[in-house]
């Protein structure tokens, strides 16, 4: 079955963050008008013919802006976490601490804000697939949806080979003389009625 997929662009807002373990000039407090470009997926369009109405993403904005904009974003093992501590008590910044600083680590969290909440408004219709970060037009990250991974149906690690002959051999009846009645009775030979007769499905 195919996928829709649907995408909008939202602002994030001002956003001020450092990498302290960087050897080069990002170690230093810079900023970025952030945006995000969501890719939204569904199998069956809603009511409209759309995957998602953008109207219905407003308090997904405020709650993405409330987190970006105008706030002073470090790491949780930012070494000079003590000196934005102080300057958030004198109010110099707004500050917000994450798992993790870049737009790399935004891209991951602005994909599992977007997720559960279009998840929960389309009662698990829609889904994120990827959310696009941007510092500005030259510089963006990617985080994605995991791919599933199918498990093979023989519960083997590795896909079983077996050969064209030994398939035959094993699931095809002997073809019988036409000068000898065929066998009557319980006896069940296998054919190609049921070739995947045992075979566990789970």
């Amino acid at each position: 079955m195919g996928k829709y997929f649907s995408t909008k662009v939202i602002e994030l807002g001002s956003t001020a963050f450092r990498q302290p373990l960087a050897e080069s000039h990002c170690k230093f407090i810079h900023g970025y008008q952030l945006k995000a470009k969501i890719w939204f997926s569904c199998t069956e369009l809603d009511s409209n013919n759309w995957v998602f109405d953008f109207g219905g993403l407003k308090e997904l904005k405020t709650k993405l802006s409330n987190h970006f904009d105008h706030k002073c974003i470090i790491s949780k093992n930012d070494p000079a976490k003590h000196v934005f501590k102080e300057l958030e008590r004198y109010s110099a910044i707004d500050l917000v601490v994450m798992d993790g600083v870049g737009i790399e680590k935004f891209a991951e969290f602005v994909f599992n804000e977007a997720n559960v909440f279009v998840s929960f408004k389309t009662s698990g219709r829609v889904s994120v697939e990827r959310v696009e970060l941007f510092e500005h037009e030259n510089n963006s990250a990617i985080y994605e949806k995991e791919s599933i991974s199918f498990v093979n149906m023989t519960q083997h690690k590795e896909p079983v080979k077996v050969s064209i002959s030994d398939f035959v051999e094993k699931n095809v009846a002997p073809v019988q003389s036409a000068s000898k009645p065929a066998q009557v009775g319980n006896t069940i030979t296998p054919g190609w009625s049921n070739p995947f007769g045992g075979t566990n499905w789970g």
